[in-house]
């Protein structure tokens, strides 16, 4: 699968409030995902930094991508579980998100992801998610 073909699916199949967040994805292998969203005025929130939800949310579909990387398609999957750290503030331009499978069997998929700030390069969370078939 091609980032351009996996950016069709989600601008054609996904939630309205997802891509309103405007992801974007730049890579998708069987390995990995990299999916980011611009940090904008509509996801900020007290104090200047990102929402927790919009980064839950990022979490939760970049997962769900690297499941479709993984599977080489597109796949019926629903979230079972999503555990989200928050490490420091979101703040920058934009939130990158680096996910990945780490266990896929018949019925269960189990993944995790890292959420950076850019520019500094810094992590600000991380998830773990498990996705029923």
């Amino acid at each position: 699968m091609t980032p351009e073909t996996a950016q069709s699916i989600l601008d054609q199949g996904f939630a309205p409030w997802v891509k309103a967040l405007s992801p974007v994805i730049s890579e998708i292998t069987p390995e990995r995902t990299v999916m980011s969203i611009p940090i904008t005025p509509d996801i900020k929130r007290i104090g200047d930094i990102v929402s927790g939800q919009a980064l839950a949310a990022l979490a939760d579909t970049a997962m769900a991508f690297a499941c479709f990387g993984h599977l080489d398609a597109p796949a019926p999957l629903g979230t079972v579980t999503l555990d989200t750290q928050f490490l420091r503030p979101a703040t920058g331009d934009s939130i990158r998100c680096e996910a990945e499978v780490t266990r896929a069997g018949k019925s269960m998929i189990f993944t995790r992801c890292t959420l950076i700030a850019e520019p500094s390069g810094k992590p600000v969370a991380m998830s773990t998610a498990t996705f029923a078939r």
